[in-house]
């Protein structure tokens, strides 16, 4: 990861605008897990690979995922991200646009040294489905119409898409076969699944120690996530009125998180969220069953473990 770190800290670097690495540098140094870059390295090394290029990818990867942040707090208009204030709110909404374009850039350049059509076409294809599931999310999130199958789409674009492709491309650069790279993407597939989940259901509870955000954003923000999901299809009439009027509408009074929150506590919908992010961490770790065993395919399952850790 220190290599990584180099070359990020290098690639972030612009001669003509200073305010691009000041911006860059507030949300890559604020203390990350570098989740997704690690994925990269791990599943490399697993496939045995031992040229240099897997640095590259780990590092665009990084620079995809923080290019997704820096659109993703101007469009929910964020004031705080890992327990900081947003790089929208410290500048402004132009320069986290424009800085997140720069970074998307740059993940294509360093995909392109690599000099492998196959690692550039499946980091481009998740950098599209991140942005087809960003959108899906933006007409989904306040439709009471939204049900499970369709907040599954919108994390496997939004979150999943990412981690897939992080492992995916580990294998690849390492000439793994196909039984192996799929392998892989299903691992990380499945593992971006379960992260999300586990973010929707902290939000709801200990996120503001967990994600450096304030519990109840998600419902502030009129975002339908899948605890909130479950409670709606569970709902009786005097409760669908009242995720209308809070979701849909946008008209949020005193008391209606405290609501809410007794509504997913009626339905038991917390504990039937936590089941599903249990569930996909499982199937995580199921995929890598097609590996031999080794520290590194060792590591990844203990990964899935660790992604759920904060619920179980």
């Amino acid at each position: 990861m220190a290599l990584v770190n180099d070359q990020i800290r290098t690639r972030m670097a612009s001669k003509h605008a200073p305010r691009i690495p000041e911006v860059t540098a507030h949300l890559v140094e604020a203390g990350g897990k570098r989740l997704r870059p690690m994925l990269t390295l791990a599943a490399a090394l697993l496939c045995g690979y031992d040229g240099p290029y897997h640095v590259h990818l780990a590092a665009t990867v990084e620079f995809i995922h923080t290019a997704t942040l820096l659109h993703d707090d101007v469009v929910d208009e964020s004031a705080k991200r890992r327990g900081r204030p947003t790089a929208n709110l410290l500048w402004d909404n132009k320069s986290s646009v424009l800085v997140g374009d720069y970074l998307f850039s740059r993940s294509f350049q360093l995909m392109v040294e690599t000099g492998n059509l196959r690692v550039l076409d499946i980091l481009a294809n998740a950098s599209a489905t991140i942005a087809e599931g960003e959108v899906l999310q933006l007409t989904a999130a306040s439709n009471l119409a939204t049900d499970e199958s369709v907040y599954l789409q919108v994390v496997r674009g939004k979150t999943a898409a990412l981690f897939s492709a992080a492992t995916q491309v580990g294998g690849v650069i390492a000439q793994a076969d196909e039984t192996v790279t799929q392998a892989l993407y299903d691992y990380g597939d499945a593992l971006g699944i379960s992260f999300q989940i586990v973010d929707d259901l902290l939000d709801y509870g200990g996120a503001a120690a967990s994600l450096g955000k304030n519990t109840g954003d998600d419902f502030r923000e009129r975002k339908l996530t899948l605890p909130v999901i479950k409670a709606v299809a569970k709902a009786d009439a005097q409760e669908r009125d009242f995720w209308k009027r809070t979701i849909e509408k946008g008209d949020q009074r005193d008391g209606d998180l405290e609501q809410a929150m007794a509504l997913l506590e009626k339905h038991n919908t917390m504990e039937e969220t936590r089941q599903d992010a249990l569930y996909w961490a499982k199937q995580a770790r199921t995929a890598l069953e097609a590996l031999p065993e080794s520290d590194l395919r060792n590591l990844l399952m203990d990964l899935s473990d660790y992604v759920v850790s904060r619920v179980v």
